[in-house]
């Protein structure tokens, strides 16, 4: 959503490198390029106005200082600016001390409330609370069932004692829900409303009614992220005519400008609580405007990603994978591994959206949008067609047995080859770092990296422009024969006794000490 502000502003930025310091006149033009990449982004006027102003004054002030180059100075103070008017600091759900907490959902029809009420019932089931769907949408043909259907797939009960299509009260359904959930123990009760195609008394008066009907803790106003500064408006008339604590984008994977998300919090006042990215129930997540503003200045959203990655991969599995790409050039690392690790970063999410959360991504947005998820798949079926002694030892894996492993999987045997000899170049690089070292350099003392290999004193000796006594007695004298203790040449010579005490001394982390000891 966000690409053509990012690509904006990423030519705006790159016109100020090679610079040494900022003039007026660049200030003034670097202003205007971001208020013309705001424009096009659909941010609201006034809103574009309050933030050019803001970095033109930042810029021109005495907080540049020689500590960053130009371009680092305006990304900074564009960050920070964009950071604010995406709502500061990060807000979530103000739980009620006395359960249930009551969470309404509001907006017009077509924004997403029913599939956005499933996201948000599974999100809290996974913090451990103990949802309950209410479904008070009883205009909309088939909000119930749809509902219905929503909370089946989230794994969560559904309240519904009327049909819908025009049959029964919102209000009394909401008031009743309360009293369910009471009964049966539940701690959060979400509300599903009606909406409409457009602002009218009706959804006004209903929404209100159901409001004090039921005395929400949090009211979400839930807004379709695509329909640019029509979101801001019908903002303010529920603003006006029920009122909400926050607001949820949807549709944040569309194609639109994305100027609603940048201009609704700044002009409602209210935060952004929740950002909704596709169909799928998992696609929902806390917004963060912080890292928001990351993704669009195109430095990725690396604690996003953390976040994600510790939610999806099993802690043990990871390490005994760690540990056998730490064993002896990672031989005990085998394809079974390499497809497990690979199935839990499928569960992440898509590929083109995980390696868009990198830092530096922006450059290749063309490339990361063309990801073939299939060829995952591919690699996912040439696997499973291996014996699982292929698996274990790939390297037995001969001219007859690619051969056969192919037909089994249904591609050419250059795709067998093609897997095979990028697993054995992975494996080199992944067991390389497993073991402490850098891919291509000699292995550090202690870093099971295997160090340099010993060499005959005479040899070493020679190498080193040493004279080399005659004396096969004096030769063999470490202390004729080595260089001064602590010699930078000879590492592998140093006393084991003062090398433990000076590593005690610097206090490196006990993982590392208890392996070079």
């Amino acid at each position: 959503m966000f690409d053509t502000l990012s690509d904006r502003l990423a030519a705006t930025f790159k016109s100020l490198r090679g610079k040494t310091r900022l003039s007026e006149a660049d200030i003034d033009a670097t202003a205007r390029e971001i208020r013309v990449a705001l424009l096009e982004a659909d941010v609201n006027l006034a809103v574009v106005r309050d933030f050019v102003a803001r970095v033109r004054e930042r810029a021109k002030g005495a907080e540049l200082t020689g500590a960053l180059n130009p371009s680092q100075q305006i990304i900074k103070i564009v960050d920070e600016e964009l950071v604010a008017i995406l709502g500061g600091d990060t807000r979530t759900i103000r739980f009620a001390k006395n359960p249930p907490t009551v969470i309404m959902l509001a907006g017009l029809q077509g924004a997403g409330k029913t599939t956005l009420a499933g996201k948000l019932a599974r999100w809290l089931k996974g913090q451990g609370h103990s949802p309950l769907l209410v479904a008070a949408d009883l205009q909309r043909p088939n909000a119930v069932n749809q509902l219905q259907v929503v909370g089946q797939r989230a794994g969560v009960q559904v309240f519904a004692p009327e049909p819908g299509n025009g049959v029964g009260d919102p209000v009394d359904v909401a008031r009743r829900a309360i009293d369910e959930a009471n009964r049966r123990l539940f701690d959060v009760v979400v509300v599903d409303t009606a909406g409409r195609l457009g602002i009218d008394a009706d959804l006004m008066q209903q929404a209100a009614d159901i409001r004090d009907a039921v005395n929400p803790d949090e009211v979400l106003f839930v807004v379709d992220a695509m329909i640019g500064q029509d979101a801001v408006n019908t903002a303010n008339a529920f603003a006006e005519g029920v009122g909400f604590d926050g607001v949820v984008l949807t549709k944040l994977d569309g194609d639109a400008r994305g100027g609603a998300a940048l201009s609704i919090a700044r002009v409602t006042g209210k935060p952004i609580m929740f950002a909704s990215n596709g169909e799928a129930l998992t696609e929902f997540d806390v917004f963060h405007p912080d890292r928001m503003a990351s993704r669009i200045l195109g430095m990725g959203d690396v604690l996003t990603l953390i976040e994600q990655a510790e939610k999806t991969f099993d802690a043990e599995q990871s390490a005994k994978a760690a540990a056998k790409l730490a064993s002896k050039e990672g031989k005990e690392f085998g394809l079974a591994d390499f497809l497990q690790q690979m199935q839990m970063v499928r569960k992440m999410g898509p590929l083109s959206k995980i390696f868009g959360m990198l830092p530096g991504m922006g450059d290749f947005k063309d490339q990361i949008a063309n990801i073939d998820e299939r060829e995952v798949d591919r690699l996912e079926a040439i696997i499973h067609s291996m014996t699982p002694g292929e698996r274990d030892d790939p390297k037995i894996i001969d001219g007859s047995r690619r051969a056969r492993i192919a037909k089994g999987a249904g591609v050419q045997v250059s795709d067998v080859n093609g897997l095979v000899n990028r697993f054995f170049e992975a494996r080199k690089m992944m067991s390389s770092l497993a073991g402490g070292k850098m891919p291509g350099m000699p292995g550090m003392p202690g870093m099971g990296g295997g160090g340099a290999k010993k060499q005959p004193a005479k040899a070493a000796a020679k190498k080193k422009g040493h004279k080399v006594s005659g004396n096969p007695a004096k030769r063999n004298n470490p202390a004729v024969a080595a260089p001064a203790a602590g010699s930078a040449f000879e590492p592998e010579q140093l006393d084991e006794k003062a090398l433990q005490e000076a590593m005690a001394s610097f206090q490196l982390p006990s993982n590392l000490r208890d392996r070079l000891k």
